[in-house]
C-alpha cells in the first residue's frame, strides 16, 4: 500500500515547514521539504548603511538572535579589515555560549523530547518508583517521590477535563513509544523545570546587551561599564549574578538534561540506525580564542567531511567562488542567468518568482518549484548543518573534550561510532555539545573577570567605522555556527551603501529542497527509509525532523499597518 501523507505545518518548530513523505508498505519512500514562507531581508537591506545591517538581520528570528548579529557584524568587520579586542571577543563568546545552552535545552524537552515521551501515559507511573529511578541518574534535587506526585496530580487536571495545554495535539498511546511510565514522569517532570530554567540563562544576554532577544553589545560596546572596584558595587554584583547562572547550567545540563537523553534513548536504540540521511557534514565553527581570523584558535572547529570519512577534514572557505553556490531550480525564485545557474552569495540574486498554485493545496509540484528555501551546495555536495557535523568534525580533527564525551556516551549506549550518523545521532550530539560548551563559557567568564581586574576593560574598536575611511568598494563574509548549524551572511559595499547582501541560514543547507541534479538535502534524504506504524499519526517523520532542529523563522513576516497578519500575498 502507498500512501502520500502531508505535515503542513510541522509544529513544534520555529516557521513554516511541509514535509511530504511517500510511504510504502510502512516505511517512507521519498520525501519532499517545503519551506512555506516567502524569503526576502536579503532586498530591504540594499541601500542602507552597512552599520545598521546587524539590527536588521537579527530581527529575521526571535530564536537565533544574536548569531544573526554577529555574522552580519562579521561580514562589516571582514569587508573593511576591523579586528576586535580580546575583551570583545571574550563578551561575544559568552553571549554566544549562553544562546546555545539555552535553545538546545529548549530543543531537547519543548520541541523534541515529546517525539519519545508519552504524557498521559505518565497518570500511570509510580512516583516512589519514579524518585528511585530519577535518584540512580543524578544528584537532581527535584527527585523525591512527593515532587514526581505533585507533578502527576498537576497533569491529571488537564487531562481528566480534556484540555491538556501545551501538551494538546500529540499522539499519546502510540504505539511507537517505548518509555516505562515512570520515565515517562520524569521527563514531563524536567520539562517543566526547563521551562524554569531557561529564562535565567538568559539573564546573561540581558546583562552584558541590554535585554533578550535581540540583544545590544555588538556595536559600540555593552550597554554596562564593567570597571571592577569596591565603589562600583553594582557591576560587581552583576558579575557575581553571571558566574551563578554559569554555574546554574553547568548543573542542570549535567544533573538534568544529558542524564534524561541518555535515559530515554536507552529505550530507542532501534534509532540508531534511522534517519542518517546524508554523509556529508559541513562546520564553519566558532568560539575564536586568538581573533576571527585565526580559524586553529576556534574550539568548535572550522570543516567539511564527506562520505562519512572522520579521517579527512576539508578546509572551508567562504570567500572561494567554487565552494559554495546556490540553486533555485526547484525554488520559488529566478537567476537572470537562468534556473540552471548556482550563483555564490557574493553574486546572490533574491528575486521571486511564484509558480505554485494558490494555498491551500493538496500536494507540492515537485516535479517544478516548491519551496521558499533555495538549495546550497558546498563544492556541489549536499551538506548536513548542525550540532551532529560540528561535532563529527571536531572528533575527527581530534578535540580531547569533544572525543571524551562523545565516548562516555557511545559506551552508556553500548552503540558503535557509526550510531552518530542517525536520528539518535543527531540528538545525542546536541547534548555532548552542550555540556562541552558550557564549561568553555566558564573558562571566558573566569578570563574576562580577570582582564577586567587587570584594567583591561578596552570592548569596542572605532577603527575603519567612519565610512569617508573606507574604499570605493568591498566585500566580506561573516561566518559562524547557529545552534542549529552553519550561518552565513555575505556584504558587498558600494558607495559606503550596501549594495548586495545575502545570508545562508543552517535550515537552508538542511531544509532545502533537491537540487537540478536530483540531490536530496538533509531533511529529504534522512527521512527516506523511516518506519510509520500510523500514516494518521506518523510521529516517527516528526522525530526525525525534529533531530535537526527545524528553524524556517528567517523569512519575512507581513503585516499591514494595523498589525493584523496578511493571509493571502499575491506576486506578479
Amino acid at each position: 500500500m502507498t500512501k502520500r501523507i502531508v505535515i503542513d505545518p510541522v509544529t513544534r518548530i520555529e516557521g513554516h515547514l511541509r514535509i511530504e513523505a511517500v510511504v510504502e508498505n510502512g516505511v517512507v519512500k521519498d520525501a519532499f521539504s517545503a519551506g512555506t514562507m516567502v524569503r526576502g531581508i536579503e532586498k530591504i537591506l540594499r541601500g542602507r548603511d552597512p552599520r545598521d545591517a546587524w539590527a536588521f538581520t537579527e530581527r529575521v528570528c526571535g530564536v537565533c538572535t544574536t548569531v544573526h548579529a554577529l555574522a552580519s557584524c562579521r561580514s562589516v568587520e571582514d569587508a573593511l579589515g576591523i579586528e576586535v579586542p580580546k575583551n570583545a571577543e571574550l563578551v561575544r563568546n559568552l553571549m554566544f555560549c549562553a544562546q546555545f545552552i539555552q535553545d538546545h535545552v529548549v530543543h531537547f524537552y519543548h520541541l523534541h523530547a515529546l517525539d519519545w515521551v508519552d504524557v498521559v501515559s505518565m497518570l500511570k507511573a509510580d512516583p516512589a518508583a519514579a524518585s528511585r529511578i530519577a535518584q540512580s541518574l543524578s544528584a537532581w534535587p527535584r527527585s523525591n517521590p512527593g515532587h514526581f506526585a505533585a507533578v502527576q496530580t498537576r497533569l491529571r487536571k488537564y487531562v481528566e477535563s480534556g484540555q491538556l495545554g501545551i501538551f494538546a495535539n500529540g499522539y499519546w498511546g502510540h504505539k511507537a513509544y517505548k518509555l516505562p511510565p515512570e520515565v515517562n514522569l520524569i521527563a514531563v517532570s524536567h520539562y517543566l523545570d526547563a521551562l524554569e530554567w531557561q529564562k535565567e540563562i538568559v539573564k546573561i544576554h540581558a546583562i552584558f546587551g541590554g535585554k533578550n532577544p535581540h540583544p545590544n553589545y555588538l556595536v559600540g560596546g555593552v550597554p554596562c561599564s564593567f570597571n571592577i572596584d569596591e565603589v562600583n558595587a553594582i557591576n560587581t554584583e552583576r558579575l557575581n549574578h553571571v558566574a551563578s547562572l554559569i554555574k546554574d547550567a553547568i548543573t542542570f545540563v549535567e544533573q538534568v538534561y544529558v542524564p534524561d537523553l541518555l535515559a530515554i534513548a536507552g529505550f530507542y536504540k532501534d534509532w540508531a540506525a534511522i534517519g542518517g540521511g546524508l554523509e556529508n557534514y559541513l562546520a564553519y565553527g566558532d568560539l575564536p580564542t586568538r581573533g576571527i581570523r585565526d580559524v586553529g584558535s576556534f574550539l568548535l572547529p572550522r570543516g567539511a567531511i564527506l562520505g562519512r570519512n572522520l579521517n579527512e577534514v576539508h578546509e572551508v572557505n567562504g570567500r572561494d567562488e567554487k565552494e559554495i553556490r546556490e540553486y533555485i531550480s526547484h525554488s520559488w525564485y529566478k537567476y537572470g542567468g537562468g534556473d540552471q545557474v548556482g550563483l555564490h552569495p557574493f553574486k546572490g540574486e533574491t528575486e521571486f518568482n511564484y509558480t505554485g498554485p494558490k494555498p491551500p493545496y493538496d500536494q507540492l509540484n515537485v516535479e517544478g518549484k516548491y519551496s521558499w528555501l533555495k538549495t546550497p551546495r558546498w563544492k556541489e555536495h549536499p551538506m548536513e548543518v548542525g550540532p551532529l557535523a560540528r561535532m563529527l568534525v571536531a572528533y575527527a580533527k581530534g578535540d580531547t573534550d569533544v572525543k571524551e564525551l562523545v565516548g562516555v556516551v557511545l559506551g552508556k549506549l553500548d552503540v558503535p561510532i557509526g550510531a552518530l550518523f542517525s536520528t539518535l545521532g543527531r540528538t545525542a550530539a546536541r547534548g555532548v555539545e552542550t555540556q562541552v560548551v558550557a564549561h568553555w563559557m566558564k573558562g571566558f567568564f573566569d578570563e574576562l573577570v580577570a582582564n577586567l581586574r587587570n584594567g583591561e576593560v578596552r570592548t569596542h574598536t572605532r577603527y575603519h567605522w567612519d565610512p569617508d575611511t573606507w574604499p570605493a568598494a568591498a566585500e566580506g563574509v561573516g561566518l559562524t555556527e547557529a545552534p542549529r548549524g552553519a550561518l552565513a551572511h555575505w556584504i558587498s559595499i558600494k558607495d559606503k551603501v550596501i549594495d548586495n547582501y545575502q545570508l545562508v541560514v543552517p535550515s537552508t543547507w538542511n531544509a532545502s529542497p533537491r537540487d537540478a541534479q536530483g540531490q536530496r538535502s538533509s531533511y529529504e534524504a534522512a527521512l527516506i527509509g523511516t518506519p510509520v506504524a500510523n500514516v494518521d499519526q506518523p510521529v516517527e517523520i516528526l522525530r526525525t525532523v525534529h533531530s535537526f532542529d527545524p528553524c524556517l523563522a528567517c523569512a519575512v513576516h507581513l503585516y499591514d499597518p494595523t498589525g493584523r497578519q496578511i493571509h493571502q500575498v499575491q506576486f506578479n
